[in-house]
């Protein structure tokens, strides 16, 4: 007859030990030189014996503390969020802190039950890394008064620290770096803006740098990933109206950049040799891709790690204002973005 294994309590080990829980307690807290050798040595050998391990989870609670930081993210196929991630995580284990992580995949329902769920362990802070999630998703984490840290975005009604690039100045920077090759006619694509304030951001540099030009057209379309039919009517169009002249297209993302590669390849055109090609995200295929790809790179880890940083401080300083850290990005240029003959 098989039996059931149960695991161990610190009751089994002060009896194996000859000894109250107090001394125990004493012993598993490193309060050590509140007891006699011979006494930490029957503790230590009872706990060898019996395999015991204490709940780290019972002893966090007990002290008003549980170590733990959540980290909600939209895609966890993004390189984006994959390497944001690694950067919280590398802050938690630098500063002793477990980190619990749920992914939404873009699920409305799903950002609402895992925010619930994080509040329900107790975390001591929240970071998230999701551009489209609603509002209402928040009311939980207000109303616990649980530390919490943007990634990358803005909320309207909810003042919370943010921690992401300073999307603007890399906007910037890759319009300039187009028009200072000599392109005449630039296409800036993004997902739909509505109220994501990166995108916006993104959007409102570009616009900023090309009214300052003469003699530069500038368009700019809005296309969610799931639509590539109308990606290509876009490209197309673009490229069609502007034959006559030197043409770029600027991505607000990594994900829009590998769906507009595919399309321009199957449209036969090549970046570097027929039209300009320049995108935000650095991806681990930019410079092998065809002729290497101009991208923006972002600190994504340091990103990360400074949003877990700004959790610290808010336990420390729960009073104080909501603060923005803005991170500068790297323009990465490749020959995708070379400067091209002129058409006129």
């Amino acid at each position: 007859m098989s039996t059931k294994s149960t695991r161990a309590t610190i009751s089994d080990v002060a009896k194996a030990a000859k000894t109250g829980k107090t001394s125990v307690s004493r012993y598993l807290n490193g309060e050590h030189q509140l007891l006699s050798d011979d006494l930490k040595y029957r503790i230590k050998e009872a706990i060898s014996d019996l395999n015991y391990s204490p709940s780290q989870m019972a002893r966090s609670l007990k002290h008003g503390r549980t170590k733990l930081i959540g980290l909600l993210i939209a895609d966890i196929t993004n390189p984006y969020s994959i390497e944001v991630m690694g950067g919280v995580e590398t802050a938690c284990r630098d500063n002793g802190f477990t980190l619990l992580m749920c992914n939404t995949n873009n699920t409305p329902h799903l950002e609402q039950h895992y925010l619930q769920l994080l509040s329900s362990y107790q975390v001591e802070g929240i970071i998230v890394n999701a551009a489209n999630m609603q509002e209402t998703a928040f009311d939980c984490i207000q109303h616990a008064s649980i530390p919490l840290t943007l990634i990358d975005r803005k909320v309207s009604n909810y003042d919370y620290d943010v921690v992401g690039l300073d999307n603007f100045q890399g906007s910037v920077d890759i319009t300039e770096h187009l028009i200072d090759n000599h392109y005449r006619s630039l296409l800036f694509i993004s997902e739909p803006i509505s109220q994501v304030n990166t995108r916006k951001e993104r959007l409102e540099g570009f616009m900023s740098v090309v009214s300052q030009h003469q003699g530069i057209t500038a368009e700019h379309a809005e296309v969610a990933l799931d639509n590539p039919e109308l990606l290509q009517k876009t490209i197309t169009e673009f490229v069609t109206r502007h034959a006559d002249q030197t043409s770029a297209i600027i991505t607000a993302n990594g994900a829009l950049m590998l769906l507009v590669t595919k399309l321009l390849h199957a449209m036969e055109l090549i970046w570097g040799k027929d039209i300009g090609l320049a995108s935000f995200d650095e991806m681990n295929w930019s410079s092998i891709a065809g002729c290497g790809i101009t991208t923006l790179q972002q600190p994504t880890h340091q990103i990360g790690y400074s949003a877990f940083q700004n959790i610290l401080t808010r336990l420390k300083h729960s009073e104080n204002p909501a603060q923005e850290t803005r991170f500068e990005g790297r323009l990465i240029v490749r020959p995708s973005s070379q400067a091209l003959p002129s058409k006129e």
